[in-house]
Parts: structure tokens; sequence; C-alpha cells
């Protein structure tokens, strides 16, 4: 049986969408979104200056809640994001990228936890990889997600999809994603909310990724690599100062830079780079 909600129990959410020449998927990524069973949201779609048939594709949709905006200039992907959440207007955010989609019951579902359990302010889920050339769907985690104050549990294996995240707003006042970041923003930006943010998890897959040859590149390896390195430089006196310890993710930096096994590292965590 679906939960009744009381009237002032449907806060509203702000999905935001950025593309760059995202064209090929796309429109089933929005259909996913509108095909929520939660329906009180709006669409932020933030174009960063796409020269394909993007913007022809969202505007296809008849929706009032979809809400069209083009970049003045194209900007790193984090720039990008902070940019869109500027135009947002709900109580909650979350992420959906171009090539992935969610499952029809995403939002009411992680609406109806938060709002029976108010000691947390952001959640995220398990999800589905979807391979493109081997047409293959696996369940990305096996084991239970964290819950809870899940700094140390982040750091050892990083188990957050973006796509899968709702979270308050009112976070973004205080805390913004690196703009300088291509890749490793929503790792950066995770890692320092968890330290005094509650975050729940739930273990049921409630989106898609896609992966396909366009987020597996030899540069988005090069990009990672060098953003990762410069985030442990910068982050590990801080980090063991409070008690943490990043010594696995040193180790997977070393990984990291062995490229011959960076492509089955990227199907593993999903760490991918996405305009």
């Amino acid at each position: 049986m679906k939960k009744k909600y009381k009237k002032n129990n449907y806060p509203s959410v702000s999905v935001i969408m950025n593309c760059h020449n995202g064209e090929k998927y796309l429109k089933e990524s929005v259909r996913s979104v509108i095909n929520q069973s939660y329906k009180n949201w709006e669409l932020i779609f933030w174009d960063n200056v796409s020269t394909d048939n993007s913007k022809e594709i969202v505007e296809s949709f008849i929706d009032k809640r979809i809400k069209y905006f083009c970049s003045k200039k194209f900007t790193n992907l984090y720039e990008a994001r902070n940019l869109a959440i500027e135009k947002a207007s709900c109580n909650y955010i979350a992420f959906l990228d171009t090539d992935d989609k969610w499952s029809a019951d995403k939002l009411e579902k992680q609406i109806n936890f938060l709002n029976n359990n108010s000691q947390f302010d952001v959640i995220f889920s398990n999800y589905y990889v979807f391979n493109e050339t081997k047409n293959t769907k696996y369940l990305k985690h096996k084991k239970p997600l964290p819950s809870g104050l899940i700094t140390q549990s982040l750091l050892d294996y990083y188990s957050l999809g973006l796509a899968t995240v709702l979270l308050k707003k009112n976070i973004f006042k205080k805390n913004k994603f690196e703009n300088d970041y291509n890749i490793i923003g929503d790792f950066d930006f995770f890692i320092e909310i968890s330290q005094n943010i509650r975050i729940a998890s739930l273990d049921e897959p409630l989106a898609i990724y896609r992966l396909h040859k366009n987020n597996l590149s030899g540069q988005k390896i090069d990009i990672y690599t060098k953003e990762l390195d410069s985030w442990v430089n910068k982050n590990k006196k801080k980090l063991l100062g409070k008690g943490y310890s990043i010594s696995k993710q040193e180790q997977l930096l070393i990984k990291l830079k062995i490229k011959s096994i960076f492509k089955s590292f990227l199907e593993k965590c999903k760490l991918v780079h996405k305009k």
C-alpha cells in the first residue's frame, strides 16, 4: 500500500541535469524524471554550450516543470553544477546526468524515508550498472550501504553514486562543489559534508548508470588521476587531524596510476566524467 502523505509532507525536489552534447540518451533520462510516481519536482536543465540537438530534445517535452537554461560560456562540470543549483527553487536537490535514469519510484521512496527519519539530511541508494558494449546489467553494491556519519566508510570504499542522491537544498548555503573539478567533485563534496551531516542509504537500487565508450576515454583517465592526486595532497593532513585514515585512499591512488587496470576500476566504482 502506498504511503498517504499529509499536504505539508510533499516537499518539492529540484532535479539538476547538466548537459554538454548529451543527445544520445537524453530522452530516456528526461522520461525517467517525468515518469516519477512523486510529482512535486522541477527539472533544472543546464545546457553547457551544447552543439548537438540537446536543446531541441528537451524542449520537445511539453511540461512546465522542465526549465531550460543555457550557460553563457563552457565551464568545468562542477562549476556548471553549482550554476544549475543556483536556479533551483525547491526544498531538496537531486542529480541525474543525461546518460543515466531513475526507477519510477526513486523520489517517492527517498522522500518517504526522510519524512520519517528527520535525523538525516541526505539519502542515497544502490544502483544498477548497464554496460552498453556488453549489453549486461549488474547490481553495483553487493554489501549493505553505510548510514550515519559515514566519512570513513566513504574513504575506505566510495559507494555513493551521485544519481542516487537526494539532499536538502539548504546544505548548499555553506557548501559548494569545487569549481575546478571535472570528475571527482561529488567525491570531494560528500566527503566534506559527511563529517558533520548524517547520510542515510537504501540498499534497493533506484537508478541505472550507463557505461559507454565516451565515459571511459584515456583523457578522462589522466584527468581523474591528476584530480585525485591533488585531492589527497590537499586533504591528507586535515582528515588525519580529525582521526580519519586515508591509507586505503592512497593505495587506491597508486593503483590508479597503473593505467592498464583503470578501465576495470571505473567499471567497478563508476567515478566517471560527465557533462
